[in-house]
């Protein structure tokens, strides 16, 4: 991926996880765990780096959650 491409999907990412983490029930949402995912992935950082960079803690989270 051109390194233009990376940054606007990964600023898009954030965005979109900003943005669902700001709703009520974020936590049990497939797209949130898809964006995260995909953020993760993408990135290169593990879960739980992703989750402190949008101010989250694992244990906000359901304890099933990969």
């Amino acid at each position: 991926m051109p390194p233009r491409e990376f940054l606007k999907r990964r600023n898009a990412l954030w965005q979109h996880l900003r943005a669902l983490s700001a709703e009520d029930d974020f936590s049990s949402s497939p797209e949130f765990e898809s964006a995260l995912r995909e953020l993760s992935e993408l990135i290169g950082w593990e879960r739980g780096r992703v989750l402190a960079g949008l101010g989250l803690a694992e244990m906000e989270l359901p304890q099933d959650r990969p």
